[in-house]
């Protein structure tokens, strides 16, 4: 309400005194929200703060008159919003109408572009791939986890905040983009791919093995979207239902998997508990401390379980990995994982209709108090896998689509499943 009137007097003003107008719009805004809020208002307004507010309104104003195309008000604040809150981490973003609603879509699981998830290397400015998603253009060209993503077309990526970038890597479906990606010490290279419709197929099941060998159930998990827990545990029933003979374990395959919706990766780690903290999520000072725990409903009835990460398991696949290792209920194979553990919150935005504020509010620790962020997960058993070469001119398979005997982390952690089996029974 206080931005509408503002708003209407702004037009009544000369041009000349536009930029203190702005100023005295973001002094009624500070003094609006401190008289709702103890410690702001407790802190108050220095005269520092005053200043560059009345600087904001100056260049504001110079540009508005002075720049060599003509721009609009909503164009310009609406830069400075997404300067100032793309400056505090890669993750906080505020998010435009458009933007909202493709954040949405992406939550429901369908989306078009790559099938990448990205974030801001602090070193370079590129592009970091986090990991490239199960059964996508992305996957099928050959990116990797660490990968950077330098340009995109012709347009370098340093210097853009990530909203950005993702914006032009996304484009119309049917449509090709050139990247040129630096792996590593190696020289850059560029690969070409096609924009497709993003279909999330986030859980995939399957039977390892016969009743000789022990038959393991493997669930994949490549996503956190909405109802994915509810989904699992449905998969997981009809393992069982399937099999020829009583499972003896699970191997939950979260490698490339670059987290989502802090709920279901809280009740995707219930399923495998029976008791005791699963994530706890800290704020500022201590602020918003909450403690998340598990319920007494173990799906797999208490049968060997191997996790399987790798530097593309991020964010809320830390979450699942990281309460069963300190439960000593699983054990971790692979290798060390992303190291994402901020928690952001969507804040829909009163006097921008249909935009919010995606704000990293949290960090998450495990239930044993150890922050993630920045550090990542270190499995039990270390498995390296073979890296590939990069090659444009033809598609990868899907991991879980290739011959088993290349994929050497699931051949081991069906081997540690089968062995703890036979342990179990033998006691």
């Amino acid at each position: 309400m206080m931005f509408r009137v503002v708003k209407n007097l702004l037009r009544k003003i000369p041009t000349f005194l536009l930029g203190a107008a702005v100023t005295l719009a973001f002094v009624l805004f500070f003094s609006a929200q401190q008289s709702g809020s103890g410690s702001a208002s407790q802190r108050g307004v220095s005269a520092d703060t005053y200043a560059l507010l009345d600087a904001f309104g100056e260049v504001f104003h110079r540009v508005r008159r002075d720049y060599v195309r003509e721009v609009g008000d909503e164009e310009l604040i609406e830069a400075a919003i997404e300067g100032m809150v793309s400056s505090l981490d890669p993750h906080s973003a505020y998010l435009n109408p458009r933007r909202y609603r493709d954040l949405q879509v992406n939550t429901h699981g369908e989306f078009g572009g790559l099938g990448i998830e990205v974030t801001l290397d602090d070193e370079s400015g590129a592009v970091k791939v986090i990991s490239p998603l199960d059964d996508t253009p992305a996957m099928q060209a050959g990116i990797q986890s660490g990968d950077l993503i330098v340009r995109i077309d012709e347009t370098v990526v340093r210097g853009m905040t990530l909203d950005k970038a993702v914006d032009i890597l996304r484009g119309p479906v049917g449509k090709k983009v050139n990247l040129t990606i630096k792996r590593g010490d190696a020289e850059p290279f560029e690969l070409t791919i096609v924009r497709k419709l993003i279909k999330l197929r986030v859980v995939r099941t399957r039977l390892e093995g016969d009743a000789r060998q022990g038959i393991v159930g493997y669930v994949r998990l490549a996503g956190f979207s909405e109802k994915v827990a509810k989904t699992m545990k449905h998969e997981i029933k009809k393992l069982n239902d399937d099999a020829r003979a009583p499972i003896v374990g699970y191997v939950l395959d979260l490698r490339n998997n670059p987290g989502g919706l802090l709920d279901q990766a809280i009740a995707v780690s219930d399923l495998f508990l029976a008791g005791g903290e699963i994530v706890s999520v800290r704020g500022r000072g201590g602020r918003n401390h909450q403690r998340f725990q598990a319920s007494k409903n173990d799906v797999t009835e208490g049968k060997p379980i191997v996790v399987l990460i790798n530097g593309a398991s991020a964010s809320a696949s830390e979450i699942v990995a990281g309460a069963p290792k300190d439960h000593r209920r699983p054990k971790l194979l692979g290798e060390k994982s992303f190291g994402k553990g901020s928690v952001q919150t969507l804040i829909p935005l009163k006097n921008r209709r249909n935009a919010a504020l995606k704000l990293t509010v949290q960090h998450y620790y495990t239930p044993s108090g150890t922050l993630i962020h920045k550090k990542g997960i270190d499995p039990d058993i270390l498995v390296v896998a073979e890296k590939k070469t990069p090659d444009s001119s033809k598609e990868d398979k899907p991991q879980e689509d290739k011959p088993q005997e290349e994929d050497v982390q699931l051949q081991r952690a069906l081997q540690v499943v089968r062995n703890e089996a036979r342990s179990a029974t033998q006691k």
